[in-house]
């Protein structure tokens, strides 16, 4: 969110709206491909999903 609010300027409702792989292609149009760090597989992406699932507070 960080990157997304202040670094790419975007408004809330687009960085909301944004798929992971348009995050990525703004992510490497700024930092090139030389973003620090691992991306996760699938299987640490699914167990992060079943960990912390998306749902709504009040």
């Amino acid at each position: 969110m960080a990157i997304g609010f202040g670094v790419l300027k975007l408004p809330p409702n687009d960085f909301w709206h944004m798929t992971p792989v348009e995050l990525d292609a703004a992510l490497r149009g700024l930092f090139g491909d030389q973003i620090p760090g691992e991306h996760p597989d699938r299987m640490a992406l699914d167990a992060l999903i079943d960990e912390f699932p998306d749902i709504e507070r009040n």
